[in-house]
Formats: structure tokens, C-alpha cells, sequence
């Protein structure tokens, strides 16, 4: 742990700068906030980990568990207490780590994955982010089999959101039920311009990597059929490890000829997600912004500062129980775009 803490700590000290005040910039905010689930059972999704501890004692809720086949969530599912004191904490190292950003006052537009639905979300919005501007949450349930789910937070107003389900080969039929669309949301500017945002959670690196062509190419389709003159971005967690981009050229071939990449002027940053077992960072979550003629990206960072969010080596800090410690194992990344 010492080694891996001095490896990296020069590489947290850079990542690190002022937070910038509002001004003429719009900041935009990715967070992967690992599983934000309140704890009632919605019908339909699985979502039994996220319960309290007196409410898994039934034999078709201990049955269903044990069906789990990794045992670290077969034991979330039958042991966790995801009781009121739990989400209250859960709640509590998001907002916190939200108001990083403008001195206290939160990014713009905020761009979630892994929310479980619009009730938290707006618990979210009006518990702990109250007072900071942002508008109703928007959130369109998808068909992901865990229940969660993409959303934006926005302090300007939404003026039309839908979903966009992503194609996938036939051969990966099985593996659908474990994926999310492209949420679109068009937010109304002071200024009276457009800003279509495109909110996504791709799937995950255990997927074979033409599910996430496939939804690389679903994103650029959409983007296509926008007017040209409008300005777009799109965000989230696109579940591109560092090895995958390397070895796949994934960013060259699906991405950079439509896009410019948010991170690539977030100076010493190592990543917003840490791998164990291969001592790998990784920009899962990336933001990319279409080239514009009336705003440009202007500067890029991650908000990890938090005690929550930081294990001692100095890597992002999953939320874990029974101690109700940490945030997410993955860091929120900002990016600012001015006129």
C-alpha cells in the first residue's frame, strides 16, 4: 500500500488545481456514483442488495441471492443492511463530493450513472443539494436488470429528454439485459442557445469489446442526426479501460473523429477509476464535446479531494458496509467549456 501511495501521490497532487468560479464557463460534471439506490424493492428490477437487513430473511429472498454466482455480491445481497442511515451517508459523500466544484456551488449539468430512480435522484437534488439552482432531475427508466439507470442534473432547464436503446450482434443476445441506452436531454442556455447532453453507461469491461463498438456507434449516430449547429457533449462512464484503448485503439477509431476528449487537458491526472489486480488507472469515464463555434473546451479536472473518496494508497474509494465508508470507486471528472 506504501509504494503504491508514493507512486501516485506526486500524480493526486497535479490533478489537483482551484476550482474555478462561475463566470462566462458552463461546467459539466461526469459521476459514476456506484449503485445510488434507495431501499424499497421495485418491481421488476434487482434490487434485493439494497434492503435493510430485517427485510431478508424470507426464503425467496435468501433463495434468489444464493443464486448470485460471484460471492461478493451474493454476500451484499443476503447480509448488507441498506437501512435509512446508510442511504443518508450515501447521499450525504455525493453532494459533498458535488460541491467541489464552483466553490461549493456544484457544476451546471450534472451527467449520473448507476441512479436507481427518479425518487432518489430528486432526494439527491432537494436533501442535500438544496439551494444550488438545479432543476427537477431527469431520469427515463431503461431495462438495465440491476435497476439502474443515466440521469442528468442541470441548473438550466430541460426542454425534451428520450432514450436511445443501442443495437447490439445478435451472438451477445444473453448479455443485453446487463446494459443501458443513451439518455438525450437538451438543456435551454441563458443565453437562449441549445445544449444537447448525451448521458451514457456502456457496457462493462467483462463484455466483449464490440458492445462497446456497438454503443460507440450508436452514440455517433445520434450525434448525426443533431443539427449541426447545436452544441453537443456527450458523458459517462464508457467502461474503456487504459489496456483496451491501447491494444483496440478504441478513442482513434470511435471517437476522436467525431470528438474532442475532455481529459486530454486534465494534466497529471492518472485516471477516475483504479484497477487492483493490474495496478491499472483508467478514464472509464470520460466527456466529449463536438467541436463548436461558439464555445470550446477551456479546462478539464477531476473532483476527488474528499476524504470519502480516497483510500490511503491514494485511489478512489468504493462505498463499502457495514462501516458505510467511501463514495464510489469511481472519481467525478469536470469539464469546463467557455465562450
Amino acid at each position: 500500500m506504501i509504494k503504491i501511495a508514493n507512486r501516485y501521490f506526486f500524480l493526486l497532487l497535479l490533478s489537483w488545481v482551484a476550482l474555478p468560479a462561475q463566470g462566462e464557463t458552463i461546467s459539466i460534471m461526469t459521476f459514476n456514483v456506484e449503485n445510488l439506490f434507495d431501499n424499497n424493492h421495485d418491481a421488476g428490477k434487482n434490487d434485493e442488495t439494497y434492503l435493510p437487513v430485517a427485510r431478508k430473511t424470507s426464503k425467496n429472498h435468501i433463495e434468489k441471492c444464493k443464486q448470485i454466482k460471484v460471492r461478493r455480491w451474493r454476500d451484499q445481497c443476503l447480509y448488507w443492511d441498506w437501512n435509512d442511515a446508510v442511504v443518508e451517508r450515501k447521499l450525504n459523500v455525493i453532494a459533498d463530493s458535488i460541491k467541489q466544484v464552483n466553490q461549493g456551488q456544484g457544476p451546471d449539468i450534472i451527467a449520473f450513472q448507476e441512479i436507481e430512480n427518479l425518487s432518489i435522484l430528486e432526494r439527491l437534488r432537494n436533501e442535500k443539494l438544496s439551494g444550488l439552482g438545479y432543476q427537477p432531475g431527469v431520469l427515463i427508466e431503461g431495462k438495465d436488470r440491476r435497476g439502474i439507470d443515466v440521469a442528468f442534473l442541470s441548473k438550466y432547464q430541460a426542454v425534451g429528454a428520450k432514450l436511445h436503446e443501442i443495437k447490439f450482434p445478435k451472438s451477445q443476445k444473453r448479455r443485453v439485459g446487463d446494459t443501458r441506452p443513451i439518455l438525450e436531454a437538451t438543456f435551454k442556455l441563458p443565453t437562449g442557445d441549445l445544449l444537447t447532453g448525451l448521458a451514457v453507461h456502456f457496457p462493462a469491461p467483462f463484455h466483449p469489446t464490440e458492445m462497446r463498438e456497438s454503443a460507440y456507434t450508436a452514440l455517433n449516430n445520434v450525434v448525426s442526426g443533431l443539427p449541426e449547429d447545436r452544441d453537443v457533449f456527450a458523458a459517462g462512464d464508457f467502461n474503456t479501460t487504459r489496456e483496451e484503448d491501447a491494444n483496440k485503439n478504441m478513442l482513434e477509431r470511435w471517437v476522436r473523429p467525431t470528438w474532442q476528449v475532455a481529459h486530454d487537458l486534465c494534466k497529471g491526472c492518472p485516471g477516475t477509476s483504479y484497477y487492483p489486480p493490474k495496478d491499472d488507472w483508467s478514464f472509464l469515464d470520460m466527456i466529449f464535446w463536438r467541436a463548436s463555434d461558439k464555445w470550446e473546451m477551456s479546462a478539464s479536472y477531476l473532483a476527488n479531494q474528499t476524504k470519502a473518496q480516497r483510500n490511503r494508497d491514494g485511489t478512489p474509494k468504493r462505498f463499502e458496509l457495514p462501516e458505510a465508508s467511501g463514495v464510489s470507486d469511481h472519481w467525478p471528472l469536470v469539464l469546463e467549456i467557455a465562450r
